[in-house]
């Protein structure tokens, strides 16, 4: 049998998707890596796996490309919704489907389901479900050290973990650098998610990202919704904002109980059938 991706992006953060109701291949961490690789395979920002039919719920597992898997994703919780309007899954114009995290309500704005709002769940400045060492607080303005540079950070957790680091001047380069050390500090037992931030406006902010499992990302819908929370918590914004990133821009509310509301666009590209020879590479890893 033939294994068939199809393949979406978010703001430029682009997965695969995996349907296991059209697919017999068993996923393991080695053949996703290879499934992921942009030079030995597909290539992709990681695989979306579902939908997993079962208990009139529809849910998805968020593979990252180490093979690792994610609690949540918003721009594949987005492209995830585009893909069930796409295949026939729903017809509603909102729903519910189940990621590792907990569900998430998703809601097309427009016929061809190419812009979607999704709530998020609820932003959490608290240590122990960010999760970060130390005595139960909220982490909000911090000074932690990283490749023993020290920087001020506030951390979140918004169904994964995140640190923000507030800075005048961002660059793809700098949150590399911070994020080989960031992401596997000690402060942080499960890894975290980077993101540096620059406040443009009250309405505005600009995010350079690094993901835990990816490395750098164009765009990142629960970074983008993270470092929303943080400038806003830190006073620094208004409660809606437009969050710029390499790969274009989300809109972003906060609500009163830190909820999250976050809007932004899909885009599809394509259909991919493995030849015989990649799968037969892929198989042989399962």
């Amino acid at each position: 049998m033939n294994i068939t991706l199809e393949k979406y992006h978010g703001l430029g953060n682009d997965y695969l998707i995996f349907d296991p109701n059209k697919n017999e291949c068993r996923l393991t961490k080695e053949n996703i890596r290879l499934i992921c690789d942009r030079n030995f395979g597909v290539g992709s920002d990681g695989l979306l796996v579902g939908p997993i039919l079962g208990q009139d719920k529809l849910e998805v597992k968020i593979l990252n490309p180490d093979g690792s898997e994610a609690e949540l994703s918003g721009n594949g919780v987005r492209i995830f919704g585009k893909y069930l309007k796409d295949a026939g899954y729903v017809q509603k114009n909102k729903f519910v489907i189940s990621t590792l995290s907990g569900e998430q309500t998703i809601q097309y704005l427009n016929e061809e389901g190419t812009r979607i709002k999704v709530s998020m769940g609820k932003l959490s400045f608290y240590s122990d479900e960010i999760p970060v060492t130390g005595p139960r607080r909220e982490v909000l303005n911090e000074t932690m050290l990283f490749g023993s540079i020290p920087y001020r950070v506030t951390c979140v957790n918004i169904g994964n973990p995140h640190c923000v680091i507030w800075l005048n001047d961002i660059s793809k380069d700098l949150v590399c650098r911070i994020g080989k050390h960031s992401e596997n500090a000690e402060y942080f037992p499960e890894r975290i998610n980077t993101q540096l931030l620059k406040v443009l406006d009250r309405t505005n902010i600009e995010i350079e990202i690094y993901e835990r499992g990816a490395g750098y990302t164009l765009a990142s819908g629960t970074s983008g919704c993270a470092a929303a929370g943080a400038a806003y918590r830190m006073g620094l914004t208004d409660p809606k904002m437009y969050v710029h990133m390499p790969g274009g821009v989300l809109e972003v509310e906060i609500k009163e109980n830190y909820s999250v509301l976050m809007t932004g666009e899909v885009g599809y590209v394509g259909r991919f059938t493995l030849s015989h020879e990649f799968a037969e590479q892929v198989k042989a890893l399962q």
